[in-house]
């Protein structure tokens, strides 16, 4: 049993007496302090955990919905001062020989009645009941066709074509002076002047990283660099690009289309579920990871389909250049595929890896490829000022002066870029000060320019400030000045000194008096916090205050006039409340001042882009969107950020075998993500509606997919790809391999449905189930369909399980007692009560009101 090593998560109980104990809030510390421990708890081998008995009432309360939140059981125990809580992790209910108890599905006398009938009538052969048993395939695998599919061909183009291509563009961008003008922007991108960089390190190594800032504009240029340099050659290729999410495939195929003067389809492509532009002749195909992962794993050396074996090794030949995109963000697809190509890479000599990623943990990934080459291109940002929640409430409570104007007025953000000639000058100025006592030059400059960034300027060899400069010389006024401009008593020089220290150190105690009485001052609880403390002892910090954004976002419209908003939530529900609110409300109800816009990965290809057309003169666009926005999906004209701080994330606990989606806190990573696209196109402002102890406490990175959901498909499509291998030896060579728990759950999970063998083989049932791009239990649900004829509700379900939830509760109560009532008649339309025949009604009942116009 674990318990608290610390005691900073409570207070102590007041004792008893006459007069009843004050009620106290949660702090904020607390609530992060108490998540931390539950999270380690969770990542621990310890069955138990007992918080230590100074927690208030209201903070064993948080402990017990924390828990809740978490899977978690909690019970509190002991009286008075003695009270704990403790923390157990669930358990599986077991059987007698230590398996999981199962849920048993029992049919009905009339369905037994009916299978019977069936089996009477029907009785199957000898080998069908061979092949029922978990056995091998018996060689009959190469029943299962591929169907061709040409867009992953290398176009077939001679010298000539080649050049008369090179040819062509040129003369469209002669022709054109809108394509001179993109012409001109795509040079003038940061990663413009690396194109002999990139090419020349692609033609010499296998494998490159390019690490790039937001806005250098990688994700455009590097592939038709390549293009550019390869038809220079007078040779032709196949330049697969691939991208985590479907809008950005689509999106960025569209870019460079337009960039090339040409229509998507011709020599750039794309293909997603459902949806494909281009074949053969696209030598630029962008696809998603899924794509891309499901062409590597059929080209698998069992006995996977003999002719379909050989087509996709084909494919994977005439394959030039694969880039991978947005590499940091870790997705489940894109550590499964890098792991695959890192392995096949060697049988092909001819194919060159580009790895794309923002300047996040670049050198991991290129330890992980035997210490690829990095190149490195910075980005161009405009400067963003940061306001935190505390922040937010104090300019929400001040209705005197325009928040925006203040804030440039500060020069935080006007002057926080400082020209190198600027801080030679500084550097100059300091080192007159300390060797010749002649202090004009600098206090010069401070006057001249003013602003944080001068205040608290670090020489570039000393790290002295301005602030150490006066503090070491005994200035009391020039002191002063500073601390009331703002300057940063923490700061310390490359010797580990403070400003205090350098007071101290020659005995100027004045100097050293103000100073330390600044610190207190600054320590002390000031107003903002007092604003916090009241504001999160009325809230759930888990959950979105759509009160608080639509105020902010009124103050920023009535503070200034132009620039899209982009506001970042968890998901759809929130996106919807967030939409109703606005459209509700008399402010921005009016379609001509405000365009409102969601931006979800469920929504139409079409809808999606709506988020990229400029909004008329005097009219102003205001996305809700998911994370999809942080890197997927640039947004050119946005000039305010609002960061909720929380995203859906698919979280499983593989001890206990479950799974759930849920809102949770973003990382540091995305959050610096978030607030750079405010800047794109001039300085701009990030609100984040979380407090600065908050954003120091999250975590640096988010936690790969792969080692936070079930594996089940991932542990088949190993299987697809090398019969012979262990599911668990090949996951040990991801980047970040899932935990045995993880893997060795999804491998009884495809025992049970028949995939497998009990001795890890795969079975013919198995290669159909993971021929098709779902998740194995619905594949074979729709197997199982055909074979009983419900394939048509069959497919509506499969639909429906790849998708949110079609039944939404409203708010309010008498609202939701009536879809209660709706979602019940639906469900019993087709005699039963299921979730899944209310799905099968609701879509029918769909396609019944479309008939009918």
């Amino acid at each position: 049993m674990a318990t608290e090593a610390s005691g900073g998560v409570g207070k102590k109980r007041q004792k008893k007496g006459k007069n009843p104990q004050k009620v106290t809030t949660i702090t904020e510390s607390t609530r992060i302090h108490v998540n931390q421990i539950l999270e380690q708890f969770c990542k621990s081998d310890d069955e138990e955990y007992t918080f230590e008995a100074n927690l208030t009432n209201r903070e064993r309360a948080a402990v017990h919905m924390l828990c809740r939140k978490m899977g978690l059981r909690s019970k509190s125990s002991g009286r008075g001062d003695h009270r704990q809580v403790s923390v157990y992790k669930t358990k599986k209910e077991v059987g007698k020989e230590g398996k999981e108890n199962l849920v048993s599905f029992r049919f009905s006398a009339e369905a037994k009645d009916v299978l019977q009938d069936l089996f009477s009538r029907y009785p199957p052969d000898d080998g069908e009941m061979a092949e029922s048993k978990f056995g091998e395939s018996f060689g009959r695998t190469d029943k299962v066709q591929a169907r061709r599919d040409d867009i992953f061909c290398k176009p077939a183009l001679t010298k000539y074509e080649i050049a008369r291509k090179v040819e062509s563009l040129a003369s469209r961008i002669e022709k054109s002076p809108n394509l001179r003008q993109i012409t001109e922007e795509r040079s003038k991108l940061p990663i413009g002047s690396f194109r002999d960089v990139v090419t020349s390190t692609i033609d010499s190594h296998q494998v490159v990283l390019i690490s790039g800032e937001t806005g250098c504009g990688k994700t455009t240029q590097v592939p038709q660099f390549l293009l550019d340099h390869v038809w220079g050659k007078g040779e032709t290729c196949k330049i697969v690009c691939t991208q985590p999410r479907r809008i950005s495939a689509t999106s960025v195929a569209e870019r460079i289309a337009t960039e090339r003067g040409e229509y998507v389809g011709d020599t750039v492509g794309y293909k997603i579920r459902l949806e494909t532009k281009g074949g053969r002749h696209s030598s630029l195909l962008f696809c998603t990871n899924g794509i891309l992962l499901r062409v590597l794993v059929s080209k698998g050396n069992g006995g996977l389909r003999t002719g379909a074996s050989e087509k996709m090794e084909n494919y994977v030949s005439d394959i030039t250049h694969i880039i991978v995109d947005e590499i940091h963000e870790r997705d489940r697809y894109s550590d499964f595929m890098l792991a695959i190509i890192r392995d096949m890479l060697p049988s092909y000599p001819h194919l060159r890896l580009v790895l794309m990623s923002a300047t996040i943990d670049a050198e991991r990934f290129s330890d992980y490829f035997g210490g690829c080459p990095i190149i490195r291109v910075p980005g161009f940002t405009y400067p963003v000022k940061s306001f935190y929640l505390e922040d937010v409430l104090s300019v929400l409570r001040s209705t005197e002066n325009n928040h925006l104007k203040c804030t440039s007025d500060d020069g935080t953000m006007e002057d926080s870029i400082l020209t190198e000639d600027y801080k030679v000058a500084l550097d100059e100025a300091v080192d007159l000060a300390l060797s010749n006592d002649e202090f004009d030059p600098l206090l010069d400059l401070i006057s001249s320019e003013g602003g944080r960034k001068i205040f608290n300027y670090q020489h570039s060899i000393t790290g002295v400030t301005p602030l150490m400069v006066f503090a070491g010389k005994g200035r009391v006024g020039d002191i002063c000045m500073l601390l009331s401009f703002g300057a940063d008593c923490s700061l310390k020089a490359n010797d580990g000194n403070t400003a205090l220290d350098w007071a101290e150190r020659f005995n100027h105690g004045e100097a050293a008096e103000i100073i330390k009485k600044h610190i207190e001052k600054t320590f002390s609880q000031t107003e903002e916090e007092k604003l916090l403390d009241k504001y999160l002892s009325t809230v759930d910090p888990e959950l979105i205050d759509h009160v608080l954004i639509e105020k902010l976002l009124r103050r920023i419209c009535t503070d200034s006039k132009d620039g899209a908003i982009l506001i970042f939530l968890p998901g759809w529900d929130d996106i919807n409340k967030a939409r109703d609110r606005l459209q509700a409300s008399p402010f921005f109800k009016d379609s001509s001042k405000f365009v409102i816009i969601s931006l979800h990965s469920m929504i139409p290809s079409v809808e999606q882009k709506k988020v990229f057309r400029p909004c008329p003169r005097g009219c102003r666009k205001i996305v809700l969107s998911t994370n999809i926005a942080e890197t997927s999906v640039t947004i050119e004209d946005v000039v305010y950020v609002i960061d909720s701080g929380r995203m859906k994330e698919k979280s499983y606990d593989p001890y206990n075998n479950v799974s759930t989606l849920h809102s949770s806190w973003i990382s540091k990573a995305s959050a610096k993500q978030r607030e750079g696209r405010a800047g794109r196109c001039q300085p701009g402002i990030c609100y984040h509606l979380y407090s600065k102890l908050r954003a120091a406490s999250l975590p640096d990175f988010q936690v790969p997919e792969i080692k936070r959901i079930p594996i089940e498909e991932l542990c088949l499509q190993v299987k697809l790809l090398d019969p012979t291998c262990k599911i668990e030896h090949f996951l040990q060579k991801t980047l970040d391999p899932p935990v045995y728990e993880t893997i060795r759950n999804a491998i009884t999970v495809l025992q049970e449905i028949g995939a497998l063998t009990l001795d890890e083989k795969l079975t013919e049932l198995g290669e159909r189930i993971g021929s098709l791009p779902v998740h194995p239990l619905t594949s074979k649900m729709l197997l199982i369909a055909i074979l009983l004829n419900c394939l048509d509700p069959a497919l509506t379900l499969a639909c429906a399980s790849d998708y949110r939830n079609p039944f939404t509760l409203p708010t309010l109560p008498h609202e939701k007692k009536r879809a209660v009532a709706a979602k019940s008649e639906l469900a019993s339309l087709n005699g039963g009560l299921g979730d899944q025949l209310a799905v099968i009604a609701a879509f029918r009942g769909m396609e019944n009101c479309k008939g009918k116009g």
